[in-house]
């Protein structure tokens, strides 16, 4: 059940935390954790707006847009309240969503991904903004569908955002970047994610007579070798050579005597940004021609390489992580999506929080001390960022 905003002290991080774990917010489901998050934020001053946005054949999703201050610079905070599903409970050495603190780590689904950074951003706000006046505004776009189908979030609230003359001269998201320790990894851009299916058609026969039947089979395995052994680049100073994983194959054939009528694949391309969709698309197709005829490609685009350029921006976070860490942080690309694709469209976005070890696992946790750094992380962020 959802804790009542105003009885959570603003200062810890923690508390924080556990109040948001304990809201069972799997996608599309709220839970009471943007009412969380509206609460806090309305204690601090910021205006809050709840938004419900629909799309065709997706469930309709509640999101927060949260703002404090007018004018020049505007800094956004971009973050997410829903979770992935827990899988079997019973494999969790805790209850997923009672957010209980074991041998100074908290564990909870969502704890790293990424309740732990919504609630360490609002304690930094809290810190921040005491007894102070500052120039420019703060935003924070909370959604709930980014573990989801991710059309009726932050794509949608940007959109808003717009209509209503509202820009942002950067923002930063959230997401659990660090692979080991807190402070190893900035992301400043993200590979593109291209999904394929490959079907392959053929006709139905009897194995003894091979000749009176054609085996799709062949031609599938010819046209995925032909995919997957010829590479697509070497990478980029910023980004990792492009490739392609086999995801799935599937003849759906349980009799040994017949020869199938279709045999087909799944794939998924994460590529730099040397390419978009629309040529990897084309590319695909190519291979497939040279092997022959007799098939069909669908593709669904999840979003497309894009790289915020090292700068004032980066500068400023990467200093402000190193001061509280004492690390240098790498400036990165590698990783899967995040809602940063969507926000590179509008603002300069980097994404950093907490370590990403445990994220979408069994027993997703996060050390405490972690949130309490990086709280101090937000809070350097903030003073650095509106005293430039």
């Amino acid at each position: 059940m959802a804790q009542d905003a105003d009885a959570i002290a603003l200062d810890d991080p923690l508390a924080l935390t556990q109040a948001l774990v304990r809201c069972p917010s799997v996608t599309p489901e709220d839970a009471g954790a943007l009412g969380i998050m509206e609460g806090a934020l309305s204690r601090l001053g910021f205006a809050c707006h709840r938004l419900v946005f629909s799309s065709a054949d997706t469930p309709d999703i509640d999101n927060l847009y949260a703002k404090l201050g007018e004018g020049r610079p505007h800094l956004g905070f971009a973050g997410h309240t829903d979770v992935v599903p827990v899988g079997n409970p019973e494999s969790w050495s805790v209850d997923p969503f009672a957010a209980e603190v074991r041998d100074g780590v908290l564990i909870g689904r969502g704890a790293a991904d990424m309740k732990g950074a919504l609630a360490c951003f609002v304690v930094a706000l809290a810190r921040f903004l005491e007894g102070r006046a500052f120039k420019g505004a703060i935003s924070l776009l909370v959604t709930g569908d980014e573990e989801g189908p991710s059309i009726n979030g932050t794509r949608k609230l940007l959109e808003w955002m717009g209509e209503r003359g509202e820009s942002l001269d950067a923002c930063l998201v959230g997401e659990p970047t660090n692979p080991e320790r807190l402070g190893e990894m900035i992301k400043i851009g993200r590979r593109g994610s291209l999904n394929v299916r490959l079907t392959v058609s053929g006709q139905q026969g009897h194995v003894g007579y091979p000749d009176l039947a054609d085996n799709p089979i062949p031609r599938l395995m010819a046209m995925l070798a032909r995919i997957i052994e010829t590479p697509l680049d070497e990478g980029t100073n910023h980004f990792q050579p492009s490739h392609v994983e086999i995801t799935s194959i599937d003849v759906g054939n349980e009799a040994r005597g017949v020869i199938p009528a279709e045999a087909r694949a799944l794939l998924n391309i994460r590529y730099n940004n040397l390419h978009d969709a629309r040529a990897l698309e084309a590319w695909v197709r190519g291979q497939c021609d040279s092997v022959g005829a007799g098939y069909e490609l669908a593709f669904h685009s999840t979003g497309e390489a894009f790289l915020t350029e090292p700068g004032p921006f980066s500068a400023l976070v990467a200093s402000a992580v190193q001061r509280v860490t004492g690390i240098k942080p790498e400036l990165a690309t590698v990783g899967g999506t995040s809602d940063s694709r969507f926000i590179k469209n509008y603002c300069p976005v980097l994404d950093f929080g907490l370590v990403g070890r445990t994220m979408h696992k069994v027993d997703e946790q996060v050390p405490v001390e972690d949130l309490h750094r990086l709280s101090d992380i937000y809070a350097a962020i903030l003073e650095d960022f509106f005293s430039a």
